[in-house]
Parts: C-alpha cells; sequence; structure tokens
C-alpha cells in the first residue's frame, strides 16, 4: 500500500470519529435545566469524555457518577469518572454500579437524570439479580463473546440476568425524569441495545430471549442455565410508567460517521459508496463479501466504477476456536487479503474506540498484496487465520492501525478503496 493511500484512509478514519466527537454531539443535545438537581450518570468507553464534555457546557451545579474503561479516563471537576475492566466485568465494575445506584436515590419529580449511554457498557455495569454473583456474571460474558452471536443477542441475555441492566437503572432514578444521551454502537442503532440498555427497557421479551440460547446455540454457564429455569422474572416493560417522562435521543452513530467519511472522501476527489451501517455476521465470512465486491469492481467497474472507496460499519463477530492474538476487524482484514489477494486495493478496517479484540491496536490496513507479503516473511496466513491470530499477521509485516484514545465508539469503520 502506497503512503498516499494509507494517507486517503486514515483522512476517512478521522472524519467518521469527528462526526462522533463528544463534544459537539453533546453540545447540540443538551436538555433543558430543571427546577431540582442535575445528576449525570453513564457507563461505556467513551462515558468520561461525555462527561466532561457535558459540564463543560452546563449552566447550573451538577454531580454524577460514569464508568469507563481502564486507561480510558479524562479529569473531570464535577463528575466522579470510575474505570473497571472490560470486555470481561471485575470488582471494580461492580462498584461502580453500586456508586451509579446510590447517586440516582432518593430524587424527586424536580429533578433531572442525565445518562451518558456508549458502546462498552455493558461490561462496565455489573450487577447481578437476586442470589448471582459476580462471578456469574463474569461466566456469562465469556460465553456470550466466544459463541460468536451478534451484539443484539448477548445484550438481550445480559438484560435477563442484571439487576442494573434493560431500564432498571431508569426505575431506581423515579419520579425523576431520565433523559439518555446515547452515542450508538449497535447496528440499526436501537437505543435500548446500547451497553444493554441500563435506563431504557427492552421490547425484547423474556421468551425471545431465551429461545436465543437455542438459535444461537450458546453455551449457556450450568448454574446460569439452572437459574433461568426456576426464575419467572423478566425485564421492565416500556409501558411501566416510571418511564412515561423520560427521553432518549441518539447524539452520534454508526450511520453519521460513515456518512461524514464519504463527504471528506468527496473533498479529496473519491466517489464514496456507503455499502451499510448494519452490517453483521462472522468477520471472516463478511470479509469474503466485502472482497467480491472489491473484486467485481476491479474488472469489470461493475456495480460501481472506479475509482471508488467502499464504507461500511456495523458489528460482525468472531466465534472462538483457538486463542490467537486479534479481534473481530484484525480478522476481517486479514480474511479481506485472503478471499482479494491480488485485487489492486487498499483498506483501513478499525473500531472507532481504538481498541480490536484483546491488543491495543484499533485494527489494520491491508491490501491485495498483504497475503504475498506474508508469505514472503516465512508466515502462513491461512493458518494465521485458523488460529484467530490476526494481530500476529499485521505485526509482521507492519501493518497494524493504532491511532491512540478517539474518546467515542461507533464500532466498526471500513474502507475499501479500488482505484
Amino acid at each position: 500500500m502506497d503512503g498516499t493511500d494509507r494517507a486517503v484512509l486514515i483522512a476517512l478514519f478521522e472524519a467518521a470519529v469527528s462526526a462522533a466527537d463528544p463534544y459537539e454531539a453533546i453540545k447540540a443535545n443538551l436538555p433543558k435545566p430543571p427546577k431540582g438537581r442535575t445528576v449525570v450518570i453513564g457507563a461505556g468507553k467513551g462515558a468520561a469524555q461525555l462527561a466532561r464534555a457535558f459540564e463543560q457546557q452546563w449552566t447550573v451545579p451538577l454531580s454524577g457518577v460514569v464508568v469507563t474503561r481502564y486507561g480510558y479516563d479524562v479529569p473531570c471537576d464535577q463528575i466522579t469518572v470510575l474505570t473497571a475492566a472490560h470486555p470481561i466485568p471485575d470488582k471494580a465494575g461492580l462498584n461502580a454500579s453500586r456508586q451509579i445506584i446510590d447517586a440516582v436515590q432518593d430524587l424527586t419529580e424536580a429533578d433531572l437524570v442525565v445518562a451518558l449511554i456508549c458502546g462498552g457498557g455493558s461490561a462496565l455495569l455489573p450487577m447481578p439479580l437476586d442470589d448471582l454473583t459476580l462471578q456469574d456474571e463474569i461466566d456469562l460474558n465469556t460465553s456470550l463473546l466466544n459463541s460468536g452471536a451478534p451484539i443484539s443477542v448477548m445484550n438481550a441475555l445480559r438484560g435477563q440476568f442484571s439487576a442494573i441492566k434493560s431500564g432498571r437503572l431508569a426505575q431506581m432514578a423515579h419520579p425523576a425524569k431520565v433523559v439518555t444521551l446515547v452515542v450508538s454502537d449497535v447496528p440499526g442503532d436501537d437505543p435500548a441495545q446500547v451497553a444493554s440498555g441500563p435506563t431504557i427497557p427492552s421490547t425484547v421479551s423474556r421468551e425471545f430471549a431465551l429461545s436465543l440460547i437455542d438459535i444461537w446455540s450458546i453455551s449457556m454457564p450450568p448454574r446460569l442455565a439452572k437459574w433461568l429455569e426456576i426464575t419467572p422474572r423478566g425485564t421492565p416493560i416500556t409501558q411501566d410508567a416510571s418511564f412515561a417522562r423520560d427521553e432518549v435521543v441518539i447524539i452520534a452513530s454508526a450511520r453519521k460517521s460513515l456518512e461524514a467519511a464519504a463527504e471528506r472522501a468527496k473533498e479529496i476527489g473519491i466517489p464514496a459508496v456507503i455499502l451499510s451501517d448494519q452490517i453483521e455476521g462472522e468477520a471472516k465470512e463478511i470479509a469474503k463479501m466485502h472482497a467480491a465486491i472489491a473484486t467485481e469492481i476491479s474488472r469489470n467497474d461493475r456495480p460501481f466504477p472506479r475509482p471508488v472507496v467502499l464504507l461500511s460499519g456495523g458489528e460482525t463477530t468472531v466465534t472462538l476456536s483457538k486463542s490467537g492474538k486479534g479481534g473481530r476487524n484484525s480478522e476481517f482484514a486479514l480474511s479481506l487479503a485472503l478471499a482479494g489477494a491480488e485485487v489492486p486495493f487498499s483498506a483501513l478496517v478499525a473500531d472507532t474506540d481504538r481498541i480490536d479484540g484483546s491488543e491495543e491496536n484499533a485494527g489494520a490496513f491491508v491490501s491485495g498484496q498483504s497475503a504475498k507479503h506474508l508469505r514472503s516473511l516465512g508466515q502462513n496466513p491461512e493458518a494465521l487465520l485458523a488460529n484467530h491470530d490476526s494481530w500476529t499477521a499485521f505485526d509482521v509485516i507492519g501493518d497494524l492501525f493504532s491511532p491512540g484514545p478517539t474518546g467515542t465508539n461507533v464500532n466498526d469503520f471500513r474502507a475499501i478503496l479500488i482505484r
């Protein structure tokens, strides 16, 4: 990949991330100050940046607590920022959940709760129901992450076991009004799915949520499977009176970010096509579909003439069978390298929150020459893909993409440039 193409791809990624900038997103969606208290709560990988942006623009006194991933915190003056583990919950997350619950106690109708919710909040807000334990939530998350199920399925199931998700946190804040500002990282932008919707009731019934275990062949931990059998409890329903005054606003999303990247491409002089912002499925298989489109364009100038950049978003998954290093975006990139071998394309595949899976990179640069490059260095790209060792593949050829913290999260970003 030449330097010009790499610079173009980085510019498109930066445009996508800028479109989800916390300060601007908050600025455009500030609620009206209440007569009473303002309490800010939040969870997710970008929660600290959202909290700082909010308090910088809020004109009356406030207090609050948010939780973000270790290493993602930024200083706030009035809002307490806590950190915890992601993607597997830990005791710090449990402590954060308790502090957030404490923050919304004893409120009145005159008070306002502002919930700043973004991707990653599901793991950061463990709070097991009834006699369940933190270890149960750890086991649940491990099982779900290894299952290959889409994020909507995982979050529907997480809500069944949680005392804080699926709208339960908003119920605790009643009778205060709850305004939830959401940075969406889920395909389709259903706000109840982001961070498993702590302030938004799920529209998924208990019966349907439980059917997902069989549909997706999820290996449910035995203790949790037994708990489900004997516990009739369901998640709150949208018709519950405690939600009547609440408001939900999506302030940033993959769709908005892809549109910003397309506009940036136009400014550079390259036509852009947004395939979809809602793509889900196994990363290596979705990559083959993208490779097929790139091949057709390269050979036959259809369905889009060259030059063109293909943009897409959503959230792919990886069903783990081996324990190599990597994440869904670098796995997508390695599969794209194999399926599109010798096709003249350049691509960047990355997570907008800058963390892809188990390592510190956001994703990887990839081209039609990547597989050939790996083989020239004595590597077997097919074996690396089979072992889910995509990080190693792109580390060897120097094509890992590591932009550092972005302060936001609107999920996967894919740009494939065909000249």
